[in-house]
């Protein structure tokens, strides 16, 4: 089957989200099928282009406010494209911009049999843009609620990762987040003092992540006696609402400062290649999302606790993940904004018999290139 890979945005060569893109493109590919990938790209001259592959300009909006704007409403030489081209089928990653311009389009795919569905990273989204200051988030969220019925009716099925069976008035196609085993190493642990203990939490740092429930827990558990000198290591890039405090939750720095911790939660930045994996090998436990709740998300399949479970380390979040929930490797906490019980964490690491190994081979059904056929057989068998 000939497909294209919609998404509205370029791709970053550190992205976890580029990563994942890339990785269900191999997964489509392993299966047997023909894709090719329609991005969105500013250029170092300035000008706003829309590519097919890396080859192909399709459509140069300019540079300057009007082409930003162009690009919104434009879909008209791309449409033509897929039609033209002999595409069988569309997926495309939702950038919450159910307009009047994406609804045409898809609407003429489904005219000329071309079926279409629609991934939705996280669902729901709408508290993601809670406490925006920016006119244009408000305007697009705004237009996005008015049209993602009538968008996702010219779909054949939601693509999400919650146990939804309607979004938006349409069927889901419920699969996971997935693993490019090709790219993920199992950890190799690296010797530490019997006296340390490593957690690492990656990511993007956003609200929702609740790494100050962490590190409160942390400067909880430095006000009592300890035997254990734990270290939270952050990687990837933190934001100054984060850092600082938002309407959300205290600040990281606020936290650290009230409890004298410095020295204990240390902040690296980005890290890719073999400076994370040298991260990830010295870590006993890794921390995932602990604060979903906070953007209106109780069940979510999160790519990063995936990442986790492939390298063979075990980890704690709040949310529910279908995947994971009776896994012995897995610390369940509540969802609520209370610190953490780092203790409840140590006590696991005293006793747990799961090897790495063992932890990953658990999610061989997670490939991308198993969840990747979920969708290509609902569209094939519809």
């Amino acid at each position: 089957m000939k497909i294209l890979f919609l998404i509205y945005h370029g791709f970053s060569e550190h992205s976890g989200i580029s990563k994942k893109i890339h990785y269900q493109i191999k997964g489509l590919r392993e299966n047997g099928h023909e894709v090719h990938v329609c991005t969105y790209y500013i250029r170092e001259d300035g000008h706003r282009v829309r590519m097919i592959d890396d080859d192909i300009v399709l459509q140069d909006f300019g540079s300057g406010r009007w082409a930003a704007m162009k690009q919104r409403f434009s879909f008209r030489k791309l449409t033509d494209y897929v039609i033209e081209n002999g595409f069988e089928f569309v997926y495309a990653r939702s950038f919450h911009n159910a307009n009047p311009a994406t609804v045409r389009m898809f609407k003429r795919f489904k005219a000329h049999g071309i079926p279409s569905v629609m991934e939705i990273p996280t669902y729901p989204y709408d508290q993601e843009y809670a406490g925006t200051t920016s006119l244009e988030n408000k305007i697009k969220l705004m237009l996005d609620k008015l049209y993602r019925k009538k968008l996702a009716a010219q779909m054949e099925a939601i693509v999400t990762f919650t146990n939804d069976k309607e979004i938006f008035g349409q069927r889901t196609i419920c699969i996971s987040n997935g693993i490019d085993y090709d790219h993920i190493p199992i950890q190799q642990k690296l010797p530490h003092p019997d006296n340390e203990v490593h957690l690492i939490g990656v990511a993007e740092v956003h609200y929702w992540h609740g790494y100050d429930r962490l590190i409160a827990g942390l400067g909880e558990y430095y006000q009592k006696p300890h035997d254990k000198e734990v270290y939270f290591h952050i990687v990837g890039g933190v934001a100054d609402s984060e850092m600082y405090g938002s309407e959300h939750a205290k600040g990281f720095h606020e936290l650290i400062q009230k409890y004298g911790i410095e020295k204990y939660v240390i902040f690296h930045g980005p890290k890719f290649g073999n400076e994370l994996d040298e991260l990830f090998n010295q870590a006993d436990f890794a921390i995932g999302s602990l604060g979903r709740h906070r953007s209106g998300i109780t069940h979510i399949k999160t790519l990063k606790n995936r990442e986790y479970a492939a390298r063979g380390i075990p980890f704690v979040y709040s949310e529910t993940d279908e995947d994971f929930e009776q896994m012995p490797y897995v610390i369940k906490i509540a969802a609520d904004d209370s610190p953490i019980n780092v203790q409840v964490i140590l006590a696991y690491i005293r006793s747990s018999i799961v090897n790495s190994i063992d932890i990953r081979i658990s999610i061989n059904s997670l490939s991308w290139n198993e969840q990747m056929r979920k969708v290509m057989d609902y569209i094939y068998c519809r």
